[in-house]
């Protein structure tokens, strides 16, 4: 198994320190084992090849000078002031002492609010809350405690109406209102309950995601906490900020695998971990490059590639490393790490993520894939028994991830309560409280959050449904999607019932924040028309979406149909597609069963 002592060979230099010998020494061997005709031979120029960032003073990475014609306007930010020395430089008490008349007026600290503090996990809501960030966590594995909640709540609270949160796509939590002169003391306090948001927006390593149900389900292949924390641990060196890892060129998503049931969506990762034995040996096979993005889409492919369990923080720091080294800095729809794969080709691309392994060696994949492709992904909402004898876990169905302060103290209370002071949060921004004596789970179902608002056991499209953050909050959004989402499900539940859950997923815009490609259904976010003529909202229409070992991401069903025509249109689609049955059509049926008997 991975372990915490790993690290110390990956941590980044210190700030009063920038190791530039070692960094010369780690190039020289490097130029040794790539010489020009190896690089001739995968049919990549040599100059290609070459590090397009350099390390400087104070561990930084910095884009080189001959490389900086034509960058994308993000890159030109990062070029101006160093975003990690808001962090490693304590530049954000200075910053937050400002006010946002000061800031407005300085092109440098306007850039800090609305691009670099994205590098401390922090987003201005310009457009829709000036003044009011969102805060993003890292929560490796989705795993946090009824203290930590306790403490993000209170947070939330604070800030009154302003004040919300959301269970994102990744396992975390974002909570919302935060304004600029509260963020060391948030920080502070984040620290002391075990929390970072650091490294969790921009161009850097999102959020390792895991197995919800590692270390409690019977039939795990492997518990992934240790590696998602490993991983978390090294991308933001123990919560203090890596800057190593910090200057890609876009963002970064990474999983580890733990259950046949793919929970954790690997094709959809720049990196997923596949677990695979070989020669007697745990480990895994690696996926690399999938992405979502305005412009394009694209599943993982595999790296051919495995490596011992021990490896997963070097291979991971190789792969980052290749990316950083390489990755090009233009157009920002066209700098993921899929379009690097594609332009070196998947074999140089892998030559050069084993030259910076640290053997320089790279072993070809296992053919001892562990995850079972014919398993049916089961349901984790609802009451489950653990493979502790005596405990369950129960999954709750949080409508389209939005809680208010009152709910995050409900759930810090009865994961206490009833469990062991744990929840976990899913990809499908549900959470789950684990280590329920079983004794006890009626008088959990009892309790009123779950009656009231977070049912363990939700209608078979409520339970699929999920929802980006939308306009309400977000500048990027085309569309307002959470409210919506809940509207138009209530209402197409009113006209048909349904044999099986059907997954829908909406997001505001075409960056598909909501993940619509994987869903059933998905509802993307775009302006249109309306019969009159007249501009109003509208969604593209995805189908086909598949999760699971035949994942598949969805097609384009229907363009532009406007939000409020969007019921009937989804009442066809789970009627000629995913057998649904019209509710006066289901009322003829029993009115004449009832007639012949």
């Amino acid at each position: 198994m991975a372990s915490s002592t790993s690290l110390q060979h990956f941590a980044p230099p210190a700030r009063t320190s920038p190791r530039r010998e070692p960094a010369r020494r780690r190039l020289t061997v490097m130029a040794a084992v790539t010489p020009a005709t190896e690089a001739a031979a995968a049919g990549v120029a040599e100059e290609r090849l070459e590090p397009r960032v350099e390390e400087r003073e104070g561990g930084y990475w910095v884009l080189k000078e001959k490389y900086r014609e034509g960058i994308n306007p993000q890159e030109k930010v990062k070029l101006a002031k160093e975003p990690m020395s808001l962090v490693l430089e304590d530049g954000i008490r200075e910053l937050a002492a400002k006010s946002m008349e000061e800031i407005d007026a300085s092109k440098v600290h306007k850039d800090d609010i609305d691009v670099r503090l994205k590098w401390l996990g922090l987003f201005h809501r310009r457009k829709h809350q000036y003044g009011r960030f969102m805060m993003r966590l890292k929560l490796p594995n989705g795993v946090t405690t009824s203290e930590q909640t306790r403490y993000l709540a209170s947070v939330v609270e604070g800030y009154g109406k302003d004040g919300c949160a959301d269970v994102t796509t990744r396992q975390n939590w974002q909570i919302r209102g935060v304004t600029l002169p509260d963020v060391p003391a948030i920080m502070q306090g984040l620290g002391r309950v075990g929390l970072t948001s650091l490294q969790s927006g921009m161009d850097n390593v999102r959020n390792p995601v895991g197995n919800p149900l590692a270390g409690i389900d019977p039939h795990e292949i492997v518990d992934t906490r240790p590696y998602t924390n490993l991983l978390s641990t090294f991308v933001t060196a123990n919560s203090r900020g890596n800057p190593a890892v910090t200057n890609l060129p876009r963002k970064w998503n990474v999983c580890v695998v733990g259950s046949h049931d793919l929970y954790e969506h690997p094709h959809i990762n720049d990196l997923a971990y596949m677990p695979a034995m070989k020669d007697g040996r745990f480990g895994f096979n690696l996926l690399v490059g999938g992405f979502f993005s305005p412009k394009r889409c694209a599943e993982a492919v595999p790296l051919d590639a495995w490596v011992p369990s021990d490896d997963v923080i070097p291979v991971c720091k190789a792969i980052l490393e290749a990316y950083r080294d390489l990755g090009t800095r233009g157009n920002r729809q066209k700098t993921r790490m899929m379009w690097l794969i594609d332009e070196l080709g998947i074999e140089a691309f892998r030559s050069e993520v084993e030259r910076r392994m640290p053997q320089q060696m790279l072993e070809r994949a296992s053919e001892e894939e562990l995850v079972q492709t014919e398993w049916e992904r089961r349901d984790y909402l609802g009451i489950h028994p653990q493979k502790q004898p005596g405990l369950s876990f129960v999954g709750l169905h949080i409508p389209v991830g939005r809680v208010q302060a009152s709910d995050m103290f409900e759930l810090a209370r009865l994961a206490d309560e009833y469990g062991s002071g744990e929840l976990r949060l899913t990809v499908e921004q549900n959470v789950i409280i684990p280590n329920v004596d079983n004794a006890r789970v009626e008088a959990l179902l009892d309790e009123p959050l779950l009656k009231e608002r977070f049912s363990p056991e939700p209608s078979l499209l409520m339970k699929g449904l999920v929802a980006c953050t939308g306009n309400q909050f977000c500048g990027q959004a085309i569309i307002e999607t959470k409210a919506r989402a809940m509207k138009v499900t209530e209402e197409v539940e009113k006209r048909v019932s349904l044999g099986r859950a059907v997954r829908m997923h909406w997001t505001g815009c075409p960056n598909s924040c909501g993940q619509v490609q994987v869903a059933d259904i998905g509802f993307m976010g775009c302006m249109t028309r309306d019969a009159e003529g007249k501009v109003c909202e509208g969604a593209d229409i995805y189908l086909g979406g598949r999760i699971g070992s035949d994942s598949h991401l969805g097609d384009l069903h229907k363009k532009a149909v406007p939000c409020k025509d969007l019921v009937p249109v989804v009442v066809d689609i789970l009627v000629e597609h995913f057998g649904a049955v019209r509710r006066e059509r289901e009322e003829d049926e029993e009115e004449q069963q009832l007639g012949g008997n």
